[in-house]
């Protein structure tokens, strides 16, 4: 399927809104506005944009699912609302299935397409909120996956230089929830990414979380689908939709402590889930710390841990992000008096 460009039915389409709403744009559902939204549904629209009288006397925000956002207040300029579709498998080679996907396209269903045409190697990153766009700035990994390990390039707009420029693996500078893109908060607007699906392919089951599922499910030889399920059902579980109570999914990201440091708490808490890490270090599960201090279920206002898993904030209703904020700084300083360890938020504070 060829990339969608701007719909000819869109054509007289007005895609600049003053005075907006956030609220329903962001999954939080947090309270704030925004002087100008722009849709963006092509290349164009960002490009007619960037032509627009003032465009470089405002400040200007990159939104896309609006799932790894905590707005603190309102937004005095103009936001850029991702909306650019379309995905297509670009060539088939011996070793991998090259797919591409535009910016605004929904992550889950993208991943659930394509194991429908037969090209797996993403479903363990199955049913993450968000847009294809936003993946790879966030870099977002689940169940023993990153992105960064299925990534070929993308294609980004220089919102401040101007420009269409491409990126591959190394430009993006990947790390843990990380990219050269969330470094420069505002400057880049994905509008396609391409990702490299390995063959043969080979099951990614050693997350101890989809091992168990598999097996409660009495599959022994899963292939991409089941194990997509999989994920789906542990994520349905634990994590709370925020279409029913506002959050962002995981709130901190997982610390990564030196082995010294690692051996010193697991003498005080023997139990302490730890992962080993490739440069020596050791990731520590920030959910576990979170609930060793007591925030599990626990709320400050109208904001709380949630209680099937203490790594997700959720808005009970009413909201804010002065309040977010509060208790997200409350965990954080329990956890460092706690443990001696400093926890650090995935979502973008804006």
């Amino acid at each position: 399927m060829a990339m969608r460009d701007h719909d000819p039915c869109l054509a007289a389409f007005d895609s600049s809104v003053a005075d907006v709403d956030l609220s329903p744009l962001n999954t939080f559902g947090l309270r704030a506005r925004a002087a100008r939204l722009i849709r963006v549904r092509s290349v164009a629209d960002v490009l007619a944009a960037m032509a627009a009288p003032h465009w470089g006397e405002t400040c200007r925000l990159v939104l896309g699912g609006g799932s790894n956002m905590v707005f603190t207040g309102d937004f005095d300029g103009t936001v850029l609302k991702v909306e650019i579709g379309g995905r297509r498998l670009l060539r088939e080679q011996a070793d991998a299935w090259i797919v591409e996907a535009g910016g605004g396209e929904n992550w889950h269903a993208f991943v659930r397409w394509t194991l429908a045409q037969g090209w797996p190697g993403l479903e363990n990153l199955s049913l993450i909120p968000g847009t294809v766009g936003a993946a790879p700035i966030q870099n977002i990994g689940a169940y023993g996956l990153e992105l960064a390990d299925r990534f070929e390039s993308l294609d980004a707009i220089d919102l401040e230089r101007g420009g269409l420029r491409s990126f591959d693996l190394q430009a993006c500078a990947f790390a843990y929830r990380d990219s050269v893109f969330k470094r420069h908060p505002g400057r880049w607007l994905v509008t396609a990414v391409r990702f490299r699906l390995p063959r043969p392919w080979q099951a990614r089951t050693g997350y101890a979380d989809v091992a168990r599922e598999l097996e409660a499910q009495g599959c022994t030889s899963p292939d991409a689908s089941a194990i997509s399920d999989a994920v789906v059902a542990i994520r349905r579980r634990k994590l709370p939709d925020p279409a029913e109570i506002g959050n962002v999914g995981s709130f901190f990201k997982n610390p990564v402590v030196d082995a010294a440091s690692c051996a010193c708490l697991l003498q005080l808490n023997p139990d302490m889930p730890h992962y080993p890490q490739p440069d020596g270090s050791e990731k520590l599960a920030a959910g576990w710390l979170i609930e060793q201090a007591g925030w599990k279920g626990r709320s400050l206002g109208p904001v709380g841990s949630y209680a099937r898993q203490a790594l997700v904030l959720v808005n009970h209703g009413g909201a804010s992000g002065a309040d977010v904020r509060r208790l997200a700084e409350a965990i954080m300083a329990d956890v460092r008096v706690r443990f001696g360890v400093a926890l650090e938020p995935e979502p973008v504070f804006v």
